[in-house]
């Protein structure tokens, strides 16, 4: 049974380690249960096995991660290991109707996840966008090689924000064409490991020892900030990439994003501390109480000592984790650019009064075939990026070349952007647009040193551009899409079609897909439409 508690030892870790099991298998039995996670309000939500929070994942680096899905929901359901790059397996990637048709209700299938990386990651839902009712879980895959940073103990914090409402209910009111747009914001409480942030269990320090803490946001839409008064984080991982360890205050985390810290705990036991999480969206109203939502966790070090009262610092002078100013442990040099994207965001209402989240010009919406199917079923054709529809977003890469991206966000709001089979190296922030207050400070250019940082989540704040490089090593069909689900579900999104002519010699997807699509009348050939060549014929109108 999952114990509700900030702390998972190395006692647990080394008995992974010694039992060096090829295969970690877990059944997964999703369903709809009611809840109140929150301490306000009991709504449906969606768990496994009759649980929410359920319990997380781990393995070693080189095991087979198994899981048995049976979908006891009444819509189609996926799961996507966030930050795993699926390497060879693009098939078990779990994006619904771009690499799979999602598995039928009353239905199973078997995922088969490779853990080739270690670090810090996350199993969630990834159709109908169901991790944000819940369906959302830690993965963490340890290393079979020393840290940067050694360390007595790991921990997992994971960090959600919970809304009162389903998310589908709340994208109806969003995309309803007779309600002014936006409408008004939902305020969502925080979830620490699970439950309502104020009655999480204490972090437990031993006086002299290190511990490493895994901090994941798993939120759907809004930040998080993490710190420790009175002690300091050195961080040594960000989304499954070691760095170089760097001393931090504490750590501002956008949806999907992770951190790895080692925190060594003071020589005495003679005072306890406190933690602080603050859950916050810089891109909605502030209202006190409300936005942002303010919790305090208890790090104990002796049960009943007195607590130390410490001074908060200022926000504006603490030192927050930056990934610009990280520099990546292994030393990989800045890649040459081959190719370029330089795409703008932007929130555009078009003539069927609907307004909807786009990078430059359409919003994307998936096709009839998944994408997938449509590279193994064409051929040539498949090198073709209009073969898959126009909002598809489709992009055809050649194997190996170097793809800068640079995201341009001339708005108020924030963005956390995350591409599926890879990492990016993150090369630069700067101004984009003009800023609403006039009085503001102009926006400095900032660069990376040295060695560039990596990560698969990277954010795109308000009035900036962000570049970021990848190389195309990963024949497969990836989405590039916002990890806040409200910009996805509204088209923030384009799919990279990688390597397609590698990708049919080296893969075949597994009969199992084949099936559920076809149980779903879903087809599993020809271009977007699933027709012959370029007859997109049947593909719903693009927005005007």
């Amino acid at each position: 049974m999952f114990r509700l508690s900030l702390g998972f030892t190395l006692v647990a870790i080394e008995l992974v380690l010694l039992a060096q099991a090829a295969r970690v298998v877990h059944d997964w039995d999703i369903g709809y249960l009611t809840v109140n996670r929150d301490g306000y309000t009991t709504r449906r939500a969606i768990g496994v096995n009759g649980q929410l929070p359920f319990p997380p994942v781990y393995a070693t680096k080189g095991d087979t991660l198994v899981i048995n899905v049976h979908n006891s929901l009444d819509l189609p359901t996926s799961i996507h290991a966030h930050g795993i790059f699926q390497k060879g397996t693009n098939y078990m990637d779990g994006a619904g109707l771009i690499t799979q048709c999602g598995i039928p209700p009353g239905e199973n299938f078997t995922y088969e996840i490779n853990a080739d990386q270690a670090g810090t990651f996350w199993i969630h839902g990834h159709y109908n966008h169901q991790n944000v009712d819940g369906l959302r879980t830690p993965l963490v895959i340890y290393d079979t090689e020393p840290a940067a940073l050694e360390y007595d103990e790991d921990m997992l914090i994971f960090l959600e924000e919970w809304y009162p409402n389903e998310f589908n209910s709340r994208m109806a009111e969003i995309l309803n064409p007779l309600v002014p747009f936006p409408p008004p914001p939902s305020f969502p409480y925080g979830l620490i490991n699970g439950i309502n942030g104020n009655n999480t269990a204490p972090i437990t320090f031993v006086p002299g020892r290190k511990y490493r803490l895994r901090v994941i946001n798993m939120s759907s839409t809004e930040w998080f900030k993490f710190s420790l008064p009175g002690h300091q984080l050195q961080i040594i991982e960000a989304d499954g990439v070691d760095s170089v360890p760097h001393t931090v205050d504490g750590l501002d985390l956008g949806p999907g994003q992770r951190y790895s810290v080692v925190v060594t705990a003071h020589d005495t036991e003679q005072y306890n501390y406190q933690y602080n999480v603050t859950l916050y969206a810089n891109f909605i109203p502030f209202i006190p109480g409300m936005n942002p939502r303010y919790y305090l966790g208890l790090i104990e070090y002796k049960p009943g000592a007195p607590v130390k009262t410490l001074t908060q610092s200022d926000d504006f002078l603490t030192e927050w984790s930056d990934d610009v100013v990280l520099k990546a442990w292994d030393q990989q040099p800045l890649m040459p650019v081959d190719k370029t994207f330089n795409w703008t965001t932007g929130t555009t209402k078009y003539s069927n009064n609907l307004t909807y989240s786009i990078l430059d010009d359409i919003p994307f919406q998936p096709p009839l075939v998944p994408p997938l199917f449509s590279v193994m079923s064409m051929g040539d054709l498949a090198l073709n990026d209009t073969i898959y529809g126009p909002q598809t977003r489709a992009h055809v890469l050649r194997l190996n070349e170097v793809v800068e991206i640079v995201v341009n966000n001339p708005s108020s709001l924030y963005h956390t952007m995350h591409l599926h089979g890879h990492d990016f190296q993150v090369t630069e922030y700067g101004p984009a647009g003009t800023q609403a207050d006039p009085d503001a400070s102009p926006i400095p250019v900032r660069k990376f040193s040295e060695w560039p940082m990596r990560r698969d989540t990277f954010v795109v704040p308000a009035f900036h551009y962000t570049k970021v490089r990848f190389l195309a090593d990963n024949p497969g069909v990836w989405i590039f899409h916002c990890h806040m689900d409200v910009h996805f579900a509204m088209g923030l999104a384009v799919t990279f079609v990688e390597a397609p002519d590698v990708l049919q010699k080296q893969q075949t997807i597994p009969q199992g897909l084949f099936d559920m699509c076809h149980r779903q009348g879903v087809p599993t050939s020809g271009n977007g439409a699933g027709n012959a060549a370029f007859n997109l014929t049947g593909l719903p109108p693009i927005p005007s």
